[in-house]
């Protein structure tokens, strides 16, 4: 049960790790928002609903620089990080137990959302920096994979049998049975260890943990660093702002919000303008659309760890850009409901896509020493532009269809596919 020493675990606890994030998302953000949907709630309730259920992710870059400050625990430099933030987001998640009836306590319910997600992105932040410093560079295709395909698993069950059971059952079962889930998936996490000399049990004596990294097939370690903030924050924004930095993680937001404009767009289109049920669309997003969503991000992951990152990068933004344009140009045939059906699954491959082709290009611009601080920033601003697809979705239907808005998402992707292109054409013919 030691990370250090095995990769099958590797694969299982990154795994199942981001079982955790994805199961309150697929519940609130899918569930939940096509649940709203059906039952009248207006798309600008929803958006902003969805809106303060992801605030808190879009600001973890405020947790990376602590978690890279305080790592020297005998439990290890991460785990006291990710298991005290999965306790406290599973005890916030029984607030959602005091809501009565999610139609008419909308606010409410986003609220103590917000109050879980705190915590998710605190033990989310965690488990990258974690990541960043157990996996080689070599296999962070294939680790990323995982971990996406987790998440993806998360927001599938959290889509497909939270729907069901939130129709069948009603709110609280669904909200108990969310709890206990993520209850469980905590205890696993207890009997983990990133090095052998860790301990399960804190200590309140300091004690050094040990970093690993693989080369030519052999185990290095090194002290854990024990760096002050001025030092943490210097070279965190010398990261952050380095041209290719900025220049990358520019295209990989564009990226993102051109994923989730359209996808916020098109189900609401499908349960609003074509008469579908909130509980089909779940389903089907959260079985086939997993199922493919899987599908991709296995393959993508071990393609990423051949050709490249940075080459695959610049290949799946251009086949999001053309099947967005592809797709909405002949918005028509939507009514057909065999279309509508596979253009729902279909569109499920983006996001694993552009995330096993992403994530390992900003691991490896990581500086040093700051590592979890970087990357947890860029994902909050991952995570923030999740939220603000959702929300300018929501506010944009109001005035316009889901096709225009969908063409609108083919040119940000198709945007986000030349800075990548012209980007790493120039660094490379710089040799950086």
């Amino acid at each position: 049960m030691t990370l250090s020493q095995s990769r099958p675990l590797r694969y299982v606890v990154f795994f199942y790790l981001y079982v955790m994030q994805g199961l309150p998302a697929g519940f609130s953000l899918t569930a939940l928002a096509n649940y709203l949907t059906a039952e009248g709630v207006s798309s600008s309730a929803i958006g902003s609903f969805a809106a303060v259920v992801g605030l808190p992710w879009a600001f973890q870059f405020v947790w990376g620089p602590l978690i890279d400050r305080y790592q020297q625990s005998t439990m290890g430099r991460r785990k006291p990080w990710v298991l005290g933030a999965q306790l406290l987001a599973f005890l916030a998640s029984l607030g959602l137990l005091l809501v009565d009836n999610p139609v008419t306590e909308v606010k409410t319910l986003g609220w103590f959302f917000f109050g879980h997600s705190v915590f998710a992105a605190i033990q989310d932040a965690s488990v990258d920096a974690m990541a960043i410093t157990v996996i080689s560079e070599e296999e962070r295709g294939r680790v990323n994979a995982f971990m996406r395909v987790g998440f993806l698993v998360g927001t599938g069950v959290g889509a497909a049998v939270f729907s069901q059971i939130l129709r069948s059952y009603g709110f609280y079962t669904a909200a108990l049975t969310l709890s206990l889930c993520l209850f469980t998936l905590t205890i696993f996490t207890f009997f983990i260890r990133e090095q052998t000399q860790d301990r399960l049990l804190p200590s309140f004596r300091r004690a050094s943990s040990s970093v690993f990294s693989r080369g030519n097939s052999a185990l290095t370690t090194a002290a854990a660093p024990d760096n002050d903030f001025q030092w943490l924050f210097t070279e965190l924004f010398r990261g952050l702002f380095a041209r290719k930095s900025l220049l990358l993680f520019g295209a990989t937001v564009l990226a993102y919000v051109s994923i989730s404009l359209f996808s916020r767009a098109y189900n609401y289109h499908l349960i609003k303008k074509l008469g579908w049920a909130d509980t089909s669309v779940s389903l089907l997003t959260g079985t086939y659309g997993m199922l493919v969503a899987a599908i991709v991000a296995f393959t993508g992951g071990y393609i990423a760890d051949r050709i490249g990152a940075r080459r695959l990068l610049v290949i799946v933004t251009g086949i999001v850009a053309l099947y967005l344009f592809g797709f909405n140009a002949s918005s028509a045939a939507w009514v057909k409901q065999e279309v509508a059906q596979v253009g729902l699954v279909t569109l499920y491959f983006m996001d694993p896509s552009i995330s096993i082709s992403a994530m390992p290009v900003l691991m490896a611009i990581c500086r040093k020493g700051v590592e979890g601080s970087q990357f947890t920033t860029y994902m909050a601003f991952v995570n923030l532009s999740d939220i603000a697809g959702s929300f300018l979705a929501g506010h944009a239907l109001a005035y316009i269809a889901a096709p225009q808005i969908g063409l609108l998402a083919s040119g940000l992707a198709l945007v986000a596919m030349l800075i990548c292109l012209f980007t790493l054409r120039r660094y490379r013919q710089l040799g950086a």
